[in-house]
């Protein structure tokens, strides 16, 4: 991978910088990352690296690299074996995993053999049945030929995430065959540390997502050290926001675009893709580089940007959050990170939990708001005066798989969501907000249930509308977004490439009156016609409050955006869960 980038004169940002801190932070580490992240790539550096029969192609693959420059003792003084546990079927029962993982173990173990069939001395002994006596025979041979073995591993927890996903008995019984007792993948493990005390085994680097399965192979491997939190590590896998503008700078020169459009462009890119940190001991954020690269790819080839700013491969991620909304406080954690009420607060992230704590230990806030932070869909975002930390949506592309979740949640029906796709574009189009104040009145106030809230105000009715609303193709949608020290709750500017279209740009303020508030039950509420709504002192009150932050926050967004013609504002003013009064603000 890495080879092909160097030799094809690919665009490579440099992380071989990180090398000499890796040498100095141990022999056996854990690096975990969300996935689409480049963890492949960074074992692909390594294995590069490292390879014992790339010597002489040092010059080539490292010269022009800072490693290059200043290399360690240890460059190309290895045997290099890589495994990648996503390549290895979970499908079957124990048995048939285990000769699965045998068969894989076996073809990477006999490739790795003709690979270095000149350095090692003697063909190894390669036993169909059990690939724990393969590997051990490779072992044997690297000791005799005095070169140290490199594993790296690849998706260690891919087993695990393959049973959360499914959350299915059956699949329960197969991972504990692979890891209780003298389960294949323990003894695997359990076999490696013995090779890492003086067996020929001289470094192990192993990646994931997450780690789940770690609890579960503490006794058979309790020697990696974790890096993944670490304040200098934070940029290992992840553009920096200096990385993106030199790219983004250099596309607008080929296309010939003035700098205002490479400015638009980094800040479209800033708001989609940035935002992600790993350490608490540092304040820099680095880019989802799947997706950044996505967005790069079509400027430079179309010198325009894309139309769909989520690339497909980020799909996977929605069947992580349909388990986090499975679980007794997920539901009520994906609500409250998007309505922003307060932020996410964790003591301290989990770091280490078994199968059996992801399928029968209580699942508190904390435990939930942990997986998120590995899944990549809660990031670090601060520390709390108490200690805590701070966990936060990163960005908006990962708001949008919030937004989708939750009208999953509550409006499954397809023609539910048809409808409101229609009373979206009411709104988008024409700038008529009755469509979609009908259709939370008839359909999300009915499902919307107070036990998913701690809470019941405006925050929750401004929910409701961002995951009716919520369209990247066609808008930079914030919620809560700063203006000048002010926060709007909801803004949705068309994006720049889109302000061709006759769609209009929205500002909606949102205030809630609690059925106390109003002296009103919520039969009589049901009943009354909409003057008589508006005529509710408590109502009035709220919307003359709703009117001065609008006036406040057109003034901010055109500081803010330039002039917005076709700016469209509305004060929406929710009186329990029964009923909606919205008035255009101008």
């Amino acid at each position: 991978m890495v080879e092909s980038l160097i030799t094809r004169q690919f665009y490579y940002v440099d992380r071989t910088d990180h090398i000499p801190l890796l040498e100095e932070a141990g022999d056996q580490l854990l690096f975990l990352h969300p996935r689409r992240f480049g963890k492949s790539l960074l074992l692909s550096m390594l294995e590069n690296y490292y390879d014992l029969n790339k010597s002489d192609r040092f010059e080539q693959l490292f010269g022009e690299l800072a490693i290059g420059r200043n290399p360690t003792a240890g460059h190309n003084r290895y045997f290099v074996l890589k495994w990648d546990f996503s390549e290895v079927s979970p499908i079957g029962d124990g048995e048939e995993i285990k000769r699965n993982l045998y068969r894989y173990l076996n073809l990477r173990i006999s490739a790795c053999s003709d690979y270095y069939r000149e350095t090692l001395l003697g063909p190894l002994q390669i036993d169909p049945q059990d690939a724990l006596s393969s590997f051990r025979s490779l072992l044997v041979a690297v000791q005799q030929a005095g070169h140290p073995l490199y594993l790296l591993i690849d998706e260690y927890d891919n087993f695990a995430n393959e049973l959360m996903m499914g959350h299915r008995s059956a699949e329960k019984d197969h991972y504990q065959a692979l890891l209780s007792g003298e389960g294949c993948m323990k003894a695997l493990f359990k076999t490696i540390k013995a090779a890492a005390g003086g067996q020929g085994l001289g470094k192990v680097f192993i990646t994931g997502v997450s780690p789940v399965a770690m609890s579960d192979l503490t006794s058979a491997y309790n020697v990696a050290k974790n890096i993944y939190l670490q304040a200098r590590f934070n940029a290992l896998c992840g553009f920096r926001e200096a990385e993106i503008a030199g790219m983004v700078a250099q596309i607008a020169e080929e296309c010939d675009l003035p700098q205002s459009t490479a400015d638009e462009a980094l800040s479209m890119m800033r708001t989609f893709y940035n935002g992600y940190r790993f350490s608490r001991h540092t304040e820099h954020q680095v880019y989802n580089p799947t997706l950044a690269l996505y967005f790069l790819e079509e400027f430079q080839r179309e010198c325009r940007y894309p139309d769909e700013i989520l690339d497909s491969n980020l799909a996977m991620d929605r069947g992580k959050m349909h388990y986090i909304s499975r679980l007794p406080e997920g539901r009520r954690l994906i609500l409250d990170a998007l309505a922003e009420a307060e932020p996410v607060h964790v003591p301290r992230l989990a770091d280490r939990f078994g199968v059996e704590d992801m399928l029968h230990a209580r699942k508190d806030t904390g435990f939930v708001a942990s997986l998120l932070y590995y899944f990549g869909i809660l990031t670090l975002g601060g520390v709390t005066p108490f200690g805590e930390l701070i966990l936060t949506i990163p960005n908006l592309v990962i708001r949008k798989l919030y937004a989708e979740q939750i009208q999953e949640m509550l409006l499954p029906e397809a023609r539910a969501g048809d409808l409101a796709r229609r009373a979206a574009e009411a709104l988008y189009q024409r700038g008529d907000l009755q469509p979609l104040c009908d259709f939370v009145e008839q359909k999300y106030f009915k499902v919307f249930s107070n036990r998913d809230y701690a809470w019941s105000n405006e925050l929750t009715v401004k929910t409701a509308f961002l995951t009716l609303l919520f369209n990247d193709t066609l808008y930079i949608m914030e919620s809560e977004v700063e203006l000048e020290r002010g926060h709007a709750d909801l803004t949705m500017i068309v994006r720049p490439d889109r302000r061709q279209y006759r769609i209009l740009d929205i500002l909606i303020e949102f205030k809630f009156v609690s059925l106390k508030e109003a002296g009103l039950d919520g039969k009589t509420l049901e009943q009354m016609d909409r003057e008589a709504l508006r005529a509710l002192p408590a109502v009035q009150s709220k919307q003359r409050e709703a009117e001065a932050g609008l006036a406040r926050y057109r003034a901010k967004l055109k500081t803010k955006f330039g002039a917005l013609p076709r700016l469209h504002s509305f004060s929406v003013v929710a009186v329990g869960f029964e009923r909606l009064v919205f008035a255009p603000s101008e």
